[in-house]
């Protein structure tokens, strides 16, 4: 759905975005991920139609985003990083606003507009003006203006930008439903756990450059070299716990942390952990908690931009 070819953006002497190439296939939720000043708002502008390649080329279902951008504009849902709502409208003649700008035939509004309130969950403020509304709500708001005439492919800048808890809550739930609904997703956000819980695909953009993408359950397991595992027990039995580490070769590494608890950087896999596991039981070690710990996208960010993975 979205292709991306040798991308470059430079303003004067600053090089925004080099040599981006990039795919996103329908159904995707691609999260990019990046510092301020990477690349991302320019590289969505771009794909927007909003800002002018300085050389290289991209394609929106199927439509090239300079030559074609009437149809692309037809296939996108833009949600810039910061917007804003026309004051003096209710919430309905907003999105009815919108509506007619992208043509949706008259006939077909009201329903529309329906739909995309009870999606949101903006049906009890439908007749509220714009003005009134919190921060949250404006931002499902702007989400459902996006959704207006129905398109394909949604670029989605910071959507969860400044929401409280349970608003982002929200809105990752309403990513799922529209990825449910076979929408193409392009976002980027700072909250990188949430991209996590949401995105099937991530790359890492750093100084206009993509670092690594792919897969986020593959780009996850590269990460590591080997497994981290922290052992909690009860009682005490570090003397113990200390010998079978030490004596198992599949420990590359141990620390006791403060709290008593042991963390381990292991090679083995399911099998050998299981064997450790009931070893340590049977030596007369009290266990009370034995996991591996998740690799998260903090991690992985902090990895690839240091150059220490992929």
């Amino acid at each position: 759905m979205i292709q991306i070819q040798a991308f470059n953006k430079v303003y004067r002497d600053l090089e925004a975005v080099r040599q981006l190439t990039l795919t996103v296939e329908k159904g995707d939720v691609f999260g990019l991920i990046g510092p301020n000043g990477a690349g991302k708002t320019t590289t969505f502008r771009f794909l927007a139609t909003l800002l002018l390649p300085t050389s290289g080329h991209a394609k929106v279902n199927g439509f090239d985003v300079v030559r074609q951008c009437t149809d692309v504009r037809r296939s996108v849902g833009y949600m810039p990083d910061s917007y804003g709502v026309y004051y003096g409208m209710k919430v309905w003649e907003f999105l009815d606003f919108f509506a007619a700008a992208h043509r949706v035939p008259m006939r077909k509004r009201a329903t529309m507009i329906g739909d995309l309130l009870e999606l949101l969950d903006l049906s009890h403020k439908r007749n509220e003006a714009v003005q009134a509304l919190s921060r949250g709500m404006r931002q499902r708001l702007c989400l459902a203006k996006t959704l207006v005439h129905d398109p394909p492919v949604l670029i989605l800048d910071e959507p969860a930008s400044g929401l409280d808890p349970r608003a982002r809550i929200e809105i990752k739930e309403l990513l799922r439903e529209l990825r449910r609904m076979g929408k193409t997703i392009l976002i980027s956000s700072h909250i990188l756990h949430e991209l996590a819980d949401v995105c099937n695909k991530v790359g890492f953009l750093e100084r206009g450059r993509l670092l690594a993408h792919g897969e986020l359950d593959e780009i996850l397991r590269q990460i590591r070299k080997h497994h981290v595992i922290d052992i909690r027990l009860v009682g005490d039995h570090h003397r113990a716990v200390e010998d079978i580490l030490s004596s198992d070769p599949q420990v590359q590494a141990m620390r006791r942390q403060e709290n008593g608890a042991w963390t381990i950087d292991y090679a083995g896999g399911d099998a050998e952990q299981a064997a450790l596991l009931s070893r340590l039981i049977a030596e007369g070690v009290t266990v009370h908690g034995f996991h591996q710990q998740p690799v998260n996208l903090e991690e992985a960010f902090i990895k690839i931009t240091k150059g220490e993975v992929i």
